[in-house]
């Protein structure tokens, strides 16, 4: 082995409370954990303005600092927190090789993956600049709905995804509008007839969004045009909501680890294991169903304790810390 290679006890890929929270467990189990940031530290929460969903924070949070403040704790325990990206892995023998920033080799006996996923967008102007701004636009319902309370908001989508986000709006807007692109739903015929029957609820069809609209700092309103009639309509609201999916960050994982048709990791259920022993995943890189900052959290400490017994049983000297249950 080159002397340039680095030999790793636990290599952890992505921030993110996922991230972070193993790099706390494995830390404290002495396992010398090593965490890349990725290209996103702190991963999709630093998008996030406000957090009052985490247990903890009484008076709520900010994405940002939420993701500084676990750093540290990670960091007091002495995990190496680095800057940069894996660009390619080797998980077809025994130790896992990986390689960051396309060049520097680092050969490890576990790897927590924590790479999260991404939220699609629009890719409007107006739409990246209000989502920047943390100023009404959003990919997430459950995080942010709250904040629009007894407002009118838009959502874009038409599938189960979307349903589900725009009914959870609708119990706490004034009215939500869906903007639907085609003549009907891709959605599940129950979740489709659950949205349709919601009195708040409105829905157009072939209707696509050309503009956010607003003052220079928050969303009022969206303008739409019906992809068959042309016709341009203005939409007053405060919230725009964008329901499209998610795509998993997991390309470079392709053709070791076993993914779902959308590129999510399969993990052993209950468990944080792969189809790849010592290579074990958390957070929104497996969640297409929660996708929640408190869920990626949980699953993180699911993957330093799997990671932590699984190098017991191969090195008896490794011994299974007890202050992971205090």
């Amino acid at each position: 082995m080159s002397d340039t290679i680095e030999k790793v006890k636990c290599l952890i890929i992505g921030s993110g409370p996922a991230g972070y929270t193993a790099a706390i467990y494995a830390a404290r189990a002495n396992m010398a954990p090593v965490l890349y940031q990725g290209t996103q530290p702190g991963g999709q929460l630093t998008t996030t303005n406000e957090v009052e969903n985490f247990p903890g924070y009484p008076d709520g949070i900010t994405g940002p600092a939420m993701m500084i403040e676990l750093q540290k704790q990670a960091e007091r325990f002495e995990t190496d927190v680095r800057d940069g990206w894996i660009t390619k892995v080797d998980f077809s023998e025994k130790p896992h090789k990986v390689w960051v920033n396309g060049t520097k080799e680092i050969h490890c006996d576990t790897v927590i993956i924590s790479t999260g996923a991404t939220a699609k967008y629009l890719g409007l102007e107006s739409e990246q600049k209000y989502l920047k701004l943390g100023g009404g636009v959003s990919a997430c319902a459950v995080c942010d709905g709250f904040f629009y309370r007894n407002h009118e908001v838009v959502i874009v989508g038409a599938g189960d995804s979307a349903c589900e986000e725009a009914h959870y709006l609708s119990k706490l807007c004034k009215k939500v509008t869906m903007l639907v692109r085609k003549d009907e739903f891709r959605a599940s015929k129950i979740m489709a007839q659950r949205v349709k029957n919601t009195e708040n609820i409105e829905i157009l069809f072939n209707t696509e969004t050309e503009e956010v609209l607003g003052d220079g700092q928050v969303v009022t309103g969206v303008r739409v045009i019906n992809n068959k009639t042309y016709e341009k309509t203005e939409i007053p609201v405060t919230g725009f909501f964008v329901a499209i999916g998610h795509k998993p960050n997991t390309d470079i994982f392709k053709g070791f680890l076993k993914l779902d048709e959308t590129g999510y990791i399969i993990n052993e259920p209950g468990t944080a294991k792969t189809n790849i022993e010592g290579v074990f995943v958390s957070g929104d890189a497996a969640d297409h169903v929660y996708r929640q900052a408190v869920t990626a959290a949980g699953t993180g400490c699911m993957a330093a304790l799997d990671a932590e017994r699984w190098l017991a049983a191969q090195d008896s000297t490794f011994e299974v810390s007890t202050s992971n249950y205090n």
